[in-house]
């Protein structure tokens, strides 16, 4: 009869993250995206709705405004797109190149 293995309980875990954190930054997952925001800066209000909500952290913002969008990391969601408030909305999306 074999010794059960014993596995460590809940309170030999280290406090917060058990993985290390912003690994994102590492993985450019924007190639899986088959559409991709396209960002109209002349009719954004600057919210910032879409950096908010954007899962992937993918919106450039300086001074509190928009400046872009980060492709390399888009995964093409087009949560921004719901989440835009302006009229016409700033945020569209189109067909990614070769998809």
């Amino acid at each position: 009869m074999s010794t059960p293995t014993v596995k460590p309980g809940w309170k030999s875990f280290k406090h917060g993250n058990l993985l290390d954190a912003a690994t994102s930054e590492q993985f450019k997952t924007g190639a899986w995206a088959t559409e991709v925001p396209v960002w109209n800066s002349e009719t954004c209000i600057n919210c910032l709705a879409c950096w908010i909500a954007c899962p992937d952290d993918c919106w450039e913002v300086k001074d509190g405004k928009i400046t872009g969008v980060n492709l390399d990391y888009c995964k093409g969601c087009g949560i921004c797109v719901h989440e835009c408030p302006s009229k016409p909305k700033s945020i569209t999306m189109k067909p990614k190149n070769g998809a």
